[in-house]
């Protein structure tokens, strides 16, 4: 039997998992946990074959960085990112990691049971494109990256000259992006354009992960 950990902040996403898992003829619990910082304890004290991972777990533990740290312990060990967040870095961010496969809570066709299968018979399973979602009068697919990592920053509430030092670019230059933006989807405001795009998860600021 393949025994799985399961990592997941919500309850019914987290229940579901685990009624599937219990109902699998293949599969048994290893574990059910809410924080993702607490992997490494259930891997060096418990057998686990196949980890659910989150990727914003609960007290701002982060699935990915707990993912990466597990891969360079336990290579063996396979790993399956599950979310409901369009961030448009997480697919590359998951592929860096070495992570096994990646799954869409919502927007999967597949049923995650069969990309387990999938996963533990050596398959590396992932999504070709992040979930396309409306943002206000745009699709999230006409944005650049470029103005999406300005998005990202811009959800921090710092100034142009803030996120322009971060990202290495003038503060006029992230000015217009954010203009750009703003004419995109119809919002009034960058503060509109801020909360709107953390509501709808199409950018999610990690500090842990951008000071990378």
């Amino acid at each position: 039997m393949t025994r799985v950990l399961i990592v997941e902040d919500q309850s019914m996403p987290r229940t579901l998992f685990e009624m599937y898992v219990n109902q699998s003829e293949n599969y048994t619990l290893a574990g059910s946990i809410s924080n993702a910082d607490m992997t490494d304890y259930h891997c060096e004290n418990s057998d686990v074959d196949l980890i659910l991972m989150d990727i914003c777990t609960s007290m701002g533990a982060n699935g990915l960085e707990a993912a990466e740290r597990i891969k360079a312990k336990f290579p063996k060990i396979k790993i399956i990112i599950v979310t409901s967040m369009p961030e448009y870095s997480y697919l590359k961010r998951a592929k860096e990691a070495r992570v096994d496969s990646f799954w869409y809570k919502e927007v999967s066709s597949e049923p995650i049971i069969e990309l387990m299968d999938r996963t533990m018979n050596g398959e590396r399973v992932f999504p070709d494109t992040t979930p396309k979602i409306k943002f206000g009068n745009a699709m999230s697919t006409d944005f650049t990256e470029r103005e999406l990592e300005v998005l990202r920053e811009l959800t921090s509430g710092d100034t142009n000259t803030e996120i322009a030092k971060r990202l290495y670019i003038a503060p006029g230059t992230v000015k217009n992006y954010i203009q750009y933006m703003l004419e995109k989807t119809g919002f009034k405001s960058r503060t509109e354009l801020a909360v709107k795009a953390r509501e709808a998860g199409l950018v999610i600021l990690d500090d842990r992960i951008n000071d990378k």
